[in-house]
């Protein structure tokens, strides 16, 4: 393991103590799981251009059927979070 020094917000070192006093583990294991989230997260997997590339190729490739999608946006997630 390498030895590192890094500095935080006043808010984010409350909000690590907290997370490791509820775990019952360090501050820095809650750190090093968090790195290792994010570097497993899909977005580090493509690079930007990839991912800009790939939200272009899906843009008007699904249809819902109905046309009035974006003017009652509201009411359909409303009704979709019911179920």
């Amino acid at each position: 393991m390498i030895r590192t020094q890094i500095q935080l917000t006043d808010d984010q070192a409350r909000g690590v103590k907290r997370l490791a006093a509820e775990r019952q583990v360090s501050m820095a294991e809650v750190i090093r799981e968090s790195i290792d989230r994010t570097l497993a997260a899909p977005q580090w997997a493509a690079s930007r251009e990839e991912r800009v590339r790939q939200a272009i190729a899906a843009a008007g490739r699904f249809r819902s059927g109905g046309g009035d999608g974006s003017a009652h946006h509201d009411r359909y997630l409303a009704e979709a979070y019911r179920r």
